[in-house]
């Protein structure tokens, strides 16, 4: 992609992964990622922020063609997607010294093996001068590791904001353009990656709010020419405000949970509630915690297996209570053969969660008249409970 033109001897020098289809051996990609990375020249020091995933190295390093000078390196995270070239990096150009927070510093000892000669520790609001430009380090801890930092450099008003505010997705687009393909990418970035940190991920908002930003760029996706755009919907995402949205993750076997979940689905539909099935044996797990984001209730569907919930339906919870969703209420449908502990087992996988556990509805064997009856009476009481939000 060579060096593009972000502001005046601002430049970004990542790399597109259009390939990759997997994150950490769990996150599906369907659109792919991007490394990004940012060369900065100062009239006095020059600076890259960042790298990118070791696999796509040659590609980073012939953006850096003609880099003679390199002073700093700034490492806002250490997970190798940003860091694994760093080492290479400091080989190549021996002078230059990294940057990171005070947590990053025995991280990229241990994860990269990087002499900690080489680096040195900004504090949070510490600035540094490149010269005629200056990078401000603002310590943006949990999103998505403690060690985490951004960086702003006031003369261009241009944030560097690490995974804060990404998204993955490969394009050849330098700004986030067709804003609503971006944000759907950035929703479901937020949920698979930033969702259990609203708290946190508040907090550093705060920080940044009253800088004058025009530009920010994150390590993963496009950059944002109109910054309100991704901090908008942060601030919503990130908020306790719940929408009238029911989550529905299932699995049926034999066909009896899923007429079950069709019948609450159209229930909750006549009610006024916006349901959303997933058929886990089918279903994106990437979408499946998009739909988490705003969701005020969750409905467990399984069929039993050996007593206990469908392994499917088991993972399904322990993914939704690692992500911590702002959840309001949960409850478990589905049918059993013969004897059932399925809801004691999810509830149990649910201890992350402040929920009110509804009553469930369970059918032995194929659901009858009485557990039609007992889905409409929950769509009610769900419906109720949204409206009482």
């Amino acid at each position: 992609m060579s060096q593009r033109f972000i502001r005046d001897r601002v430049h970004a020098v990542g790399v597109n992964h259009w390939n990759r289809r997997l994150f950490d051996s769990l996150i599906p990609l369907p659109d792919g990622t991007s490394y990004n990375a940012y060369l900065v020249r100062g009239s006095e020091k020059t600076v890259l922020l960042d790298s990118v995933d070791p696999l796509l190295a040659d590609e980073f390093f012939a953006n850096l063609t003609g880099v003679e000078k390199l002073d700093y390196v700034v490492a806002h995270h250490v997970e190798q997607d940003h860091s694994g070239a760093i080492p290479e990096v400091l080989r190549r150009w021996p002078q230059a010294v990294l940057l990171c927070s005070p947590k990053a510093k025995s991280m990229l000892v241990d994860h990269l093996s990087i002499d900690e000669a080489r680096i040195r520790t900004m504090a949070d609001g510490e600035t540094l001068s490149l010269g005629d430009k200056t990078l401000h380090f603002i310590h943006t801890p949990w999103v998505h590791w403690p060690e985490t930092m951004s960086t702003w450099l006031p003369e261009d008003k241009v944030l560097f904001s690490c995974d804060f505010f990404g998204s993955h997705l490969a394009t050849t687009d330098l700004y986030a353009t067709d804003e609503w393909r971006v944000h759907e990418a950035a929703r479901r970035y937020f949920a698979e990656i930033m969702m259990p940190f609203r708290l946190q991920i508040r907090k550093n908002l705060e920080k940044i709010q009253g800088l004058p930003i025009d530009i920010i760029g994150p390590s993963h996706g496009p950059v944002y020419g109109r910054p309100a755009f991704i901090v908008d919907a942060y601030r919503d995402w990130a908020s306790e405000t719940c929408k009238n949205q029911c989550v529905i993750p299932y699995v049926s076997m034999h066909g009896s949970t899923e007429v079950m979940v069709h019948h609450l689905v159209e229930a909750l539909t006549l009610r006024g509630v916006t349901a959303m099935p997933f058929d886990l044996s089918v279903a994106d797990i990437g979408k499946l915690a998009e739909s988490l984001v705003d969701a005020a209730t969750v409905i467990l569907g399984s069929c039993a297996v050996l007593v206990g919930p469908h392994p499917a339906v088991a993972n399904a919870a322990m993914i939704t209570n690692a992500l911590r969703p702002k959840l309001r209420f949960a409850g478990v449908i589905g049918s059993y053969g013969w004897s059932t502990k399925m809801v004691e087992h999810l509830a149990g996988s649910l201890g992350n969660l402040k929920v009110e556990l509804l009553d469930p509805v369970l059918a032995r064997g194929y659901p009858k008249q009485k557990d039609f009856e007992a889905l409409d009476r929950l769509a009610t009481v769900i419906a109720e409970k949204h409206a009482a939000l």
